[in-house]
Parts: C-alpha cells; structure tokens; sequence
C-alpha cells in the first residue's frame, strides 16, 4: 500500500532573523528545498551551487518570491578551500551573521568495488565527506569567533548504516559525515553551537531518476515504510526543526528520515 504525501506545511517564523548558508541548492533536490523552506520560516539565505547555469535560475526565482535582500548565491565548488572560504565570507559580508549552515553537497555513482579506480573514490569522497568537513571547519571558526552560538545541520544517508553493492564510496562517505557530526559536536558545544545531522533514505527528483534505473528505484521504493519516496521537501522539514530551537538540546545526533534506519 502506497501512502500519498501530506500537504505541504506553511511556514510559522521559526527562523526569523537568522543567516543562512547550504550548499547544493539549486535545483530541485534537498538542498532546493531546504532554501526555499528556510526562507518561508522567516530566514536570510545564501545559496551555493558547483552549477552555475542553475545556481542563477534558483536564485532568481528564489528572489522574485520572497525579495532580493533575502537571497544572494555565489558559486562555489566544495572541494576548492578557496571557493569554500569566499562563500563563507560572502554570507558574513552579506548578512552580517551567520547562524545556520546546512552541508548538502554530495556526489554518488555506482561501480563494484573490484572495478572501482582511485579516481571514482577520491571524486565521491572529496565531495561528500571532505566538503562537508570543509565548510564545517569554516562555518565553526566563525561562529566560534562571533560568541553567538549557531547550528550545523549535515545530509548524510542511511547508506551509511546499511550495505548496498555498488555503493562503497558513496556509503565509507556518508558514515565518515556521520562521524564528523558527532565529533564536531562534541567540540562545538562549548561554545554554544549545536551539531546534527539528517540521513534521509530516497528523497525523488528529476536528477534521481536520471541517474538511477527504473528497476533500481522500484527495489528502493519497495523498502520504505510508506511505498513511496519522500519528497525533498519532508527531509527539509526535519533540517528546519534541527535548525531551530525547538531541537536546542539536540547534538551530534543523526535522525533518520526514513523507516530504514539501523
């Protein structure tokens, strides 16, 4: 039995004030969904995006909805530390604050680990595991400076608790983003910076089903608890709750958004 969506919530200024920053926003993914839900919670966003083309296109939409003091993007590439420390910057610069970053970029495919090469594995881990590690240590820096606290919220992946062949450097990428979570945590505490993460199992959109066969998507849609996949924007509704106070006590913590959690 297949359960259809609930209806898509309205936003009640759980973030107002706040200064945003999430990578891998453009298009129509978790990270498209996590900016515009931000927005429609009352917060400021920087979106940034290794597409340009696309990167454009959603802040120009983003703008024309909810105002172009509210939205700025910058391009930035995850694995270039340069690019990484502009992007933060840009956000400071543009906002005057910085109070939540949300670490989306990821890169998949699938390749059996005796015909993986070096290549395939370092490209899905330097994008996935060291770029979420980059621009943690750069959004820790500065609100460790600025003394006002802040939030981290990380897009990990059940694939990082459970196997699935074909899948070795994407599932070694998204445990190490778990990893990082708890112990950036455990770090930030002491000045006030709370550390989570989400670990979503399918969230569909139109790039998904580009890169994913309709067998493969059937197999992974038969799994779920509801017989369906979620929508990028449910997983976003979990970052929201982990970037407001309603979660002020909760660190290093990994939700699964999913029935397929270990």
């Amino acid at each position: 039995m297949t359960a259809a969506p609930p209806p898509y919530l309205p936003g009640h200024h759980l973030l107002a004030g706040r200064a945003a920053v999430v990578t891998a926003a453009a298009g129509a993914g978790i990270g498209g969904a996590t900016a515009r839900r931000l927005l429609e919670e009352g917060a400021r966003v920087v979106i940034s995006d290794a597409h340009a083309r696309r990167l454009k296109e959603s802040e120009a939409e983003l703008a024309t909805e909810f105002g172009a003091d509210r939205v700025t993007a910058l391009l930035c590439d995850v694995t270039d530390e340069n690019q990484v420390t502009s992007l933060f910057d840009h956000a400071e610069e543009h906002h005057g604050r910085l109070d939540i970053v949300v670490n989306n970029a990821g890169l998949g495919g699938t390749a059996d680990i005796a015909d993986m090469t070096d290549e395939q594995w370092h490209k899905v881990l330097d994008v996935t595991l060291n770029g979420t590690f980059r621009c943690t240590r750069a959004a820790l820096r500065r609100m460790k400076a600025a003394g006002t606290g802040g939030v981290v919220v990380n897009n990990a992946s059940v694939i990082g608790w459970r196997a699935q062949q074909g899948q070795a450097h994407y599932a070694a990428a998204k445990a190490g983003v778990m990893a990082l979570t708890r112990c950036a945590a455990m770090e930030a505490a002491a000045y006030g910076v709370r550390v989570n993460a989400v670990s979503p199992s399918l969230a569909m959109h139109p790039h998904l089903a580009k890169v994913t066969t309709p067998e493969l998507l059937e197999e992974l849609t038969g799994r779920e608890a509801f017989g369906r996949c979620a929508e990028p924007w449910e997983v976003a509704n979990v970052i929201v709750f982990l970037a407001s106070g309603y979660s002020s006590y909760l660190t290093g913590e990994v939700l699964s958004v999913s029935s397929q959690h270990p």
